[in-house]
Order: structure tokens, then sequence, then C-alpha cells
């Protein structure tokens, strides 16, 4: 066969592959990469064969099992069916998607992502050599991997992105769509570089700078982010731009400029997807502030813009558990986890149904805690680096010592606030408090206000004997955010009340 009609039998393939959207859970041999059903039922069962409690039958434990492992299966198909708006929005919700040379930009205007697909993969068997094609429908599917949850999609981006750069090399929309793909697999190096890559080529170019502001914040090069966030406003005011420029100011703990700029976002916002992702960034600033009523408020806001939002839902229930109403909050978070079966939303609902405590429940929360490590299973199979999501759930509820080799792991990749504080709480769980406690003071160095970080600190600085700084970071993280975390908040008022016991 010849190179010339070796590259049109791949365009042939893509095409063909793009015609299938919604996926298909039940293939054996998945040709986008992907763990199937049988073998994430199986990952899942593996990790559901813990022991039974004290007291509990081995039948009932056997009998959860098979029921986890039919929540592995409707995990797997969520994934890979669920449509969601497509509203022109990057995967944290902004609006950054632009619609590709020769493609009638109403084919891409509103609708499901999975009818966007379709009508691309319909231009696309006309128009195989529309590079700008290619390029959208890579973005499509960093879109829906991102917004569903959906890893499976990653590999159909990167093979999309690469044929469009194949027709037209340096084409910036393209390298962009691989630094986007790139910053949602968790590798900030390579998406880092790709969006300068793009910015070579148009240095106005919205996405390449809003990932570029997103690759140095996730390297942990905040004084760098701070200067690209200043620039993209200079270049392209937005809300992409804003709601960047926002967090990287939260993150130095300007609060004040972080809330001020979002509200000015909102108010010029728009787009239904815009409102969603700035009232729901707005509703997640005040929750970690520990103003419940006003995050939720927000929230609702959101979520009439689009009440599929993920970030809003999941916030929303977050913030009624916080606020005392945990039968709306475990409701709310069922909801979430039945559509978006992700580690933080497990988690949040495994620990909901600890602080519950009725019959059954330390059974239903040890299941979202397996689920998470199904999760994983499907991210690492689609390419994604998952480290940091592993280090944070396993710590608390799961394997340990494999808690801590992914932390390292992410440490040496990356050095954020955020890995800081995953490394420090590894450390901790494993009885390695002296080390741990230079990376929790590390994690809080910055100004960044976040309860979580605090309790972690404070725990680990009373297990050192630094009783004097555990008070005071118990009682921090007590005062800006008292409901943090179903199970972590009661821990820290304990942990506070041993130490004022023992003066």
């Amino acid at each position: 066969m010849s190179p010339r009609s070796n590259d049109d039998a791949q365009e042939r393939d893509l095409v063909d592959e793009a015609a299938d959207p919604a996926g298909t859970a039940e293939t054996a041999a998945d040709p986008t990469g992907a763990a199937t059903t049988a073998e994430t039922a199986g990952a899942a069962e593996t990790a559901g064969t813990d022991r039974p409690a004290p007291g509990e039958r081995r039948g009932s434990g056997r009998s959860r099992v098979l029921q986890l492992a039919a929540c592995a299966v409707a995990l797997a198909v969520a994934m890979t069916a669920g449509a969601v708006v497509l509203g022109n929005r990057d995967g944290d919700g902004t609006s950054t998607v632009s619609s590709a040379p020769g493609l009638d930009p109403e084919l891409l205007a509103g609708g499901s992502l999975a009818s966007g697909i379709s009508a691309l993969q319909s231009h696309l068997k006309a128009q195989p050599k529309d590079s700008g094609g290619w390029a959208t429908l890579g973005m499509a599917y960093v879109e829906q991997a991102r917004t569903n949850g959906d890893p499976s999609r990653y590999p159909q981006a990167q093979r999309a992105l690469e044929r469009s750069l194949k027709l037209s090399p340096d084409n910036d929309p393209a390298l962009a769509g691989r630094a986007a793909l790139a910053a949602a697999r968790h590798e900030f190096p390579e998406a880092l570089a790709f969006s300068e890559k793009a910015l070579d080529e148009n240095a106005f170019n919205e996405r390449a700078l809003s990932v570029r502001i997103d690759a140095l914040v996730e390297l942990g090069r905040y004084k760098e982010a701070a200067k690209a966030a200043d620039e993209a406003d200079s270049r392209r005011p937005g809300v992409p731009v804003f709601a960047r420029y926002a967090y990287v100011r939260e993150l130095r703990g300007d609060i004040g400029t972080a809330r001020r700029v979002l509200k000015q976002a909102l108010a010029g916002a728009t787009a239904p997807g815009d409102i969603a992702y700035v009232a729901g960034s707005l509703g997640q600033l005040s929750w970690r502030e520990g103003d419940y009523d006003v995050a939720l408020t927000y929230y609702e806001r959101a979520l009439r813009a689009d009440k599929t939002y993920l970030p809003a839902l999941e916030g929303r229930a977050r913030a009624q558990a916080a606020n005392g109403d945990r039968a709306a909050a475990i409701r709310g978070m069922e909801e979430v986890v039945a559509r978006f079966p992700l580690p933080g939303p497990l988690v949040v609902l495994g620990e909901l149904y600890e602080a519950r405590d009725d019959e059954g429940d330390p059974a239903k929360a040890r299941d979202q805690y397996a689920l998470v490590d199904a999760w994983t299973s499907l991210a690492r199979a689609n390419g994604v680096n998952a480290d940091l999501d592993t280090a944070l759930a396993a710590a608390d509820h799961g394997d340990r010592k494999a808690a801590l080799r992914a932390a390292r792991a992410e440490w040496e990749r990356r050095h954020t606030v955020h890995t800081a504080d995953a490394l420090a709480w590894a450390l901790h769980v494993n009885d390695r408090d002296d080390e741990a406690l230079a990376y929790a003071r590390r994690a809080t160095a910055t100004g960044y206000r976040d309860a979580t970080f605090l309790y972690h600190r404070g725990v680990i600085e009373r297990a050192t004997g630094h009783d004097k700084e555990a008070r005071g970071s118990l009682s921090s993280a007590l005062e800006l955010n008292p409901g943090f975390s179903p199970v972590g908040a009661r821990q820290a008022k304990k942990a506070l009340t041993a130490l004022d016991g023992a003066r």
C-alpha cells in the first residue's frame, strides 16, 4: 500500500471511530483502548473483597461484592454513554471552544456533545482533509472526557488532534487542543510545551493562554502563573482568563481580589455555560470560606443556568452537609455519583455514609471507596495520571502504602500546595510524621486558605509534639470552614478537645 493510500485508510478509520460517539461498553476489545465492562467489574470485585467486619456474615459480604460489580458496570456505561451540553466550554466549564474553519458554527452552538460529535463525523466523512474539523473533533472528545469523567475518549482525542496536525502542521487550534488534552491527563510539562507552541503560532489563542496558566499552576510555578494570567488578561480578557486570574490570586491568599474578579466575570457572563462556571467558582470560594448560605445561593444560580453542571451539583451537596442538612446532601451526592462516578464525589458520599452511620452505611461507604479504585484503573488505562486522586483517597480509605507511593510519585512530577498536602498526609498515615511536617507547612505557605490543609497540618504538628502550633492550626481549620469534611471535621474537633484537656 502506498503512503498516500495508507493515509486515506487512516482517515476513514478515524471517521468510522467518530461515528460511535456513545461508546461500546460491551465490546471485548474497545478500539479506543478503554477498559472493558468486564475488566471494570473484575477490578471492582477485587477491590471489594475486603475481609468482613466483625459480626458481618460472609454471605452478606459476597452479596455486596456482586452489587459492587454491578455498580462498576454502571460506572463503565456512565463513563461512555452520557451526553452533556456542549455549550462550547472547556473541561472546567469555561467558554473556549471555537468552531473550526469550514464548519457551520450552528452545528456546535448547542445540543448535546454526542450530537455535536455526530455532526462533526458527518462533516469529516464529506471533508476528511479538514484539519480544523479534526482539531474540533479532538477537543470535543477532550470535553466529553473531562466533563463526563470518561477517560476512554482521551485516546480518540489524541488521534484526531494528531491527524489535524498531520494535515496542517503547526495549526494553533490543534496545538492548543494537544495542550488541553495533556492537562486533562495531568501531564502538565507537556501541556505547557504545547500551549507555548500554540502561542508561537497565534499569541491570542484563548485556549492556549488558559492552558498555559493551568499548567504553570499545576506545576507549582505560581509566580510564573501570575505573570501568565496578567499577560492573558491583556490579550484575551474574558471568562476563561478571569476565572484563572482569580484562582491564581486565591492561591496566594488574596481572597478579596479573587472574589471581585469572579463577581465581575459573572456580571458580564451571558452564555449559560459561562454563568454556571463562574457562579460555581464563587460557590466554591464561599464554601471554602465557610459561608454556606452564600455558597448555596451561587450553586443554585449555576444550576439554573445548567442543571447538569457537576461542580455545582457536588458543591451544593457539600454545602448542604456543612449546613447540617445531611439527608439532602446524601440525596444530592447519590445523584452525582450515579451520573459522574468520580473520585471526589465518591469519597464525599462514602464519608457522608460514615457520618450518618445507619444500618448498612459502613458497607455503603466501603463500596464508594472501592469504586474509586475502579475509576483509577480506567483512568490509567487511558493515559491519565491519577496518582494525586489515588493518594488522597487511599490515605484515608484504602491502601496506605499505595497512598504514599502515589504521593511520592506525584511530588516528583510537580510541587504544588495540593501535592505537598497529599504527601504530608500520606506520610502521616504511614507513621512518618517527622518527615511529613515539612510538607504540611509547605502546603500552607503560600497563603492559600483550605481547612483540610490546616487540619492535616494540625494533626501532624500534634503527632510531632508541637502542641501549641497544632492547637492553632486545628482552630484555624474549624474557624475557616467548620464543615470542611464529614469525617475530618469531627476528627479535628476531637483532636482539639484532647489538646485542650492536656493543658
